[in-house]
C-alpha cells in the first residue's frame, strides 16, 4: 500500500516539480528537468571558445577580402555558432529529464533518437559532483552517478548541469541509502586538510618537464598559424648569434624548465586548492578539491580493498608521498574523464601519507609502513641486464648508423652510452632496492618500481585469485612472481623475482587455502 502527498513546485533546477512519494511510488510529477541556465553556459561557453578563434581567422581572411569584411564574415559566424549552441542546448534541456524512484534512477534523453536509461539504487557506487569556474558563478553542477561497472556509459548517469543544493540532495539520498557503518574507532569529520607548504612537491613532479616541453610546441605551433615561425626561429637565432651551440641548448632547456616549473604549480593550485579529505556518516569517504573547477568524489568504505603509497622519483626524493585508493566502483571511464579519481591524499610528506592510510584504512598503523622482506640478488642482476640492454640496443643501432652514414651518429651514441648506462645502473639498483613483500594484519603488502614506485597494501579478504608466474630465466635464477588478482584497483598487484619458496610461502599464507591445492611440499633434506 502506497500514499502520495503533493507538494508546491519548487523554482530549482528550471521549474522542476517535486512530490513526496512513499515506497515503491513514481509518478509522472516525479520527473525533473535540468537547470534551465545550461543554455546561458552553453552560449557563454561558445561564446568564450569563438572569440580565442576571431582573431586568427579575422588576421586570415583580412588578406582576401579587407578587414572590414573580415570583421563582419568572423562577427556573423560567430553569432550563427553561439545561436546553434543555445537552440541545440535548449532541445537538450527541453529533451532531457530525470527521477529517483525507490528502486532506481531514471534518465530519458533526446529528440529524435529517445535515450531511456536506468540504474538500480542497490548498486550505486557513486556519486560524484563537478563544476566549472562559470558553474560555480551560477551555482550549478554536474552531478555524474555511477555503478562502478567498467561498461563505459552504461554504468553512468550524467545530469549536466543542476543547481548545487539539488546535486548535494542527490548524494546523500543516493549513497545513504546503502551506506552501511563501517565498524572501528576512527574519527568522523575531517581526516586532513590542505598545507599550503605541499606545493613545494609540484616541481620535482614528472609533470613540470612534460609542461615545458609542451610550451616549447605551443610556441612553435602558434607562430606557424600566423605564418611566423621561420621568423621565431630567426629571432632566437640572432639572440644567440655568439653563443655557442651547447650553451644555446643548455639556455632553451633551462627556459623551458622553468616554464615547466611555472606550469605545474599553476596546475597543482588548480587541482589541490581547498584540498580536504572527510569521513562521513554511514562509512563514506569524500575528497573534496580544486581552485576553478571544484571536484566532490565520494567512495564509499566497504568497497575499499586498500591503499596504494604511490611514490614517483622526484617526490620520493624530498621525503613524500601520495595516497590512492585501492577500491572497487571506480570505472575506467570516471578515471579518464577525471584526472586523479582515484587519489586520497596529493604528495604530501611520508609521515602525512601513512597517518593517512592509518586513518583511511581504521588501523593504528599504516600496513604501507610494515617492514618488507627483501628479494635475492638474482632479481638485481635481472634488473641490471635489462638496463644494459635498454642502454645498449640505442647504441649500437646509431653506431651502426654512422658506420654507414655519417660520423656524427657515432658520436651521438657515444654520448648516449656515456649519459644513460651510469643512469641505467642507478635506477636498476634503485629498483632492486625498492622490491619487498610482507604480510601486515589483514593485508598483503606488496613494493616495487623505481620512476614510479609502488606500495600496495590490499585486503587480504579481496583477493580472488593468484597467478604464479616463471620464465626460462627467472627459473635458472631460482624466483618467480606471484599476482594477487582483486576486482579493486588495478585489478593485480604483483611481488616480483621473488625467492622461488618465499613467494609461493608469501601466496599460501595471505589467503589460506586459495593457491594450496597447486603446492606441493617438499620436505627438508637431511
Amino acid at each position: 500500500m502506497s500514499s502520495e502527498a503533493a507538494v508546491s513546485p519548487s523554482p530549482d533546477a528550471g521549474g522542476e516539480q517535486s512530490r513526496a512519494q512513499g515506497p515503491g511510488t513514481a509518478t509522472a510529477a516525479d520527473w525533473r528537468h535540468l537547470d534551465r541556465r545550461t543554455v546561458l553556459v552553453s552560449a557563454l561557453v561558445t561564446a568564450g571558445v569563438a572569440a580565442g578563434a576571431a582573431v586568427p581567422t579575422t588576421l586570415g581572411l583580412s588578406g582576401r577580402f579587407g578587414f572590414g569584411a573580415a570583421v563582419a564574415w568572423v562577427l556573423a559566424g560567430s553569432i550563427l555558432l553561439i545561436g546553434s549552441a543555445a537552440a541545440g542546448d535548449h532541445v537538450r534541456w527541453r529533451r532531457t529529464r530525470y527521477r529517483v524512484g525507490a528502486d532506481r534512477v531514471e534518465l530519458h534523453t533526446g529528440l529524435l533518437l529517445v535515450k531511456k536509461r536506468s540504474l538500480a539504487r542497490e548498486r550505486i557506487r557513486s556519486v560524484d559532483l563537478t563544476a566549472h569556474l562559470l558553474q560555480r558563478v551560477l551555482g550549478l553542477v554536474t552531478v555524474r552517478i555511477g555503478t562502478g561497472e567498467h561498461s563505459g556509459n552504461d554504468s553512468t548517469l550524467e545530469l549536466d548541469p543542476v543547481t548545487r543544493r539539488e546535486g548535494e540532495r542527490l548524494r546523500r539520498e543516493l549513497l545513504e541509502r546503502t551506506a552501511t557503518g563501517v565498524p572501528g574507532t576512527h574519527r568522523e569529520g575531517e581526516l586532513v586538510a590542505l598545507d599550503p607548504r605541499w606545493i613545494r612537491y609540484a616541481p620535482v613532479s614528472f609533470v613540470a618537464p612534460a609542461l615545458g616541453g609542451a610550451a616549447a610546441g605551443a610556441v612553435m605551433q602558434v607562430s606557424d598559424w600566423f605564418g611566423a615561425q621561420g621568423r621565431v626561429i630567426e629571432w632566437v637565432g640572432d639572440r644567440f648569434r655568439d653563443t655557442s651551440l651547447l650553451a644555446m641548448i643548455v639556455i632553451l632547456a633551462l627556459a623551458a624548465v622553468l616554464a615547466g616549473v611555472v606550469g605545474a604549480l599553476g596546475l597543482w593550485v588548480e587541482m589541490w586548492w581547498n584540498y580536504r579529505l572527510e569521513r562521513e556518516p554511514g562509512g563514506t569517504l569524500r575528497i573534496r578539491r580544486g581552485l576553478l573547477t571544484s571536484r566532490s568524489v565520494s567512495i564509499e568504505e566497504r568497497r575499499l580493498r586498500g591503499v596504494d603509497l604511490v611514490e614517483p622519483l622526484g617526490i620520493r626524493t624530498f621525503g613524500a608521498a601520495r595516497v590512492d585508493a585501492i577500491t572497487t566502483g571506480l570505472a575506467k571511464d570516471d578515471e579518464e574523464q577525471h584526472g586523479d579519481h582515484n587519489t586520497l591524499l596529493p604528495a604530501a610528506p611520508r609521515t602525512v601519507a601513512d597517518a593517512v592510510a592509518a586513518d583511511v584504512l581504521r588501523e593504528t598503523t599504516s600496513p604501507t609502513g610494515a617492514p618488507l622482506t627483501g628479494h635475492p640478488l638474482a632479481a638485481r642482476g635481472r634488473r641490471l641486464r635489462r638496463a644494459f640492454g635498454a642502454v645498449a640496443a640505442p647504441a649500437l643501432v646509431l653506431a651502426l648508423l654512422g658506420v654507414l652514414l655519417t660520423p656524427v651518429l657515432l658520436w651521438i651514441a657515444l654520448a648516449w652510452a656515456v649519459v644513460a648506462l651510469p643512469a641505467g645502473v642507478f635506477l636498476a639498483r634503485d629498483a632492486y632496492r625498492g622490491l619487498g613483500h610482507a604480510l601486515s594484519g589483514d593485508y598483503l603488502v606488496v613494493r616495487s618500481g623505481s620512476v614510479r614506485r609502488s606500495t600496495a597494501a590490499l585486503e587480504r579478504a579481496g583477493v580472488i585469485g593468484w597467478t604464479v608466474r616463471q620464465t626460462y630465466f627467472q627459473r635458472r635464477a631460482g624466483v618467480l612472481s606471484v599476482t594477487a588478482t582483486t576486482a579493486a584497483g588495478a585489478g593485480a598487484y604483483t611481488a616480483y623475482d621473488t625467492d622461488a619458496s618465499e613467494g609461493l610461502d608469501f601466496a599460501s599464507e595471505a589467503v589460506p587455502g586459495l593457491l594450496e591445492p597447486f603446492l606441493e611440499r617438499v620436505p627438508p633434506t637431511g
